[in-house]
């Protein structure tokens, strides 16, 4: 269930949605009740402020784990283009990164209480900054107890595919209700797939247990298409393979931006996150992280 939230219903929310702008957020919200309330929460449960940051010389991230090309452990070491942002970010702040791995929840209001304002009931504390949080302004009015701030990329989903199964051109999603095609298992992929022509795609979607894995299938020739999130698309392309984003009718949104989520409290240290971040856009540091991973970047409007 972990995985459909990170890479499925929480997404699915987000593409009906738009992107949060800053200083458009207060009056997109206007009229929009809050759904979460104030926690009685004493101030040294949920965080640091900037100026406690700045004088430990560190900051925490959350980051999701198994969640390549974003975010792993190798041989003990994180890595990942949301690490190598972490590590970006922390340094702008003249502080080190100090990386946390964590498991996403069956909610992403789940994901913002553990991680970012309240900690989980048992055994639970927070980090000064999660990352790989998707942007929606309505979401964002209903969550009062977080700071969405500092975007960095847009994710959107596309289609891998054989280039030898498709020579002239890339497939369309209406082409596997005779191909047979690879998805991850509970993704907004598999559900966008198996309603393509009133369920007429269904048994020919292959089911993985990752994008990764999908892709594997693509190379040995199980399926002709993978379709999911372009990053993990690209981190696994292997030669006699191609990517290309087409029209997915449909679907309500195919993109949607990833941002950082601080906690409200905690004001001047998401501002201080987004100025980084917006540096690193300016001056083409986050684009050479991509790269780096082999991923196709796209900045987000800002």
């Amino acid at each position: 269930m972990a995985r459909l939230t990170r890479r499925g219903l929480v997404l699915a929310a987000v593409l009906g949605g738009l992107g949060l702008v800053p200083g458009l957020a207060h009056a997109a919200c206007k009229g929009v009740a809050p759904d979460q309330k104030p926690q009685n929460t004493f101030a040294q449960d949920i965080g640091r402020s900037l100026d406690q940051i700045r004088e430990d010389g560190w900051m925490e991230f959350a980051l999701y784990d198994d969640f390549r090309p974003w975010s792993w452990s190798e041989d003990g070491t994180p890595r990942g283009i949301d690490v190598d942002l972490a590590n970006l970010i922390a340094a702008d702040l003249g502080v080190k990164a100090r990386i946390r791995l964590v498991t996403s929840s069956e909610t992403l209001d789940a994901d913002l209480l553990n991680y970012v304002y309240k900690g989980a009931t048992v055994g639970g504390r927070v980090s000064d900054v999660m990352l790989h949080v998707p942007y929606d302004v309505e979401y964002a009015c209903r969550f009062d107890q977080v700071v969405f701030t500092g975007q960095y990329a847009v994710e959107r989903l596309a289609i891998a595919y054989g280039t030898a199964d498709y020579p002239e051109k890339g497939p369309v999603p209406a082409v596997f209700r005779f191909d047979p095609v690879g998805v991850e298992n509970d993704s907004i992929s598999d559900f966008f797939l198996t309603s393509v022509a009133h369920g007429a795609t269904a048994d020919k979607v292959h089911r993985y247990k990752s994008t990764a894995a999908a892709m594997a299938g693509l190379s040995a020739h199980e399926v002709m298409a993978v379709m999911g999130p372009r990053a993990e698309l690209d981190a696994n392309l292997a030669p006699g393979l191609a990517v290309h984003e087409p029209p997915l009718l449909g679907l309500a949104k195919s993109k949607w931006t990833l941002g950082a989520a601080i906690s409200l409290q905690h004001r001047p240290l998401a501002y201080a996150v987004d100025d980084a971040v917006a540096s690193a856009l300016e001056d083409g540091r986050i684009a050479a992280i991509f790269a780096g991973y082999g991923v196709d970047f796209r900045p987000p409007e800002r």
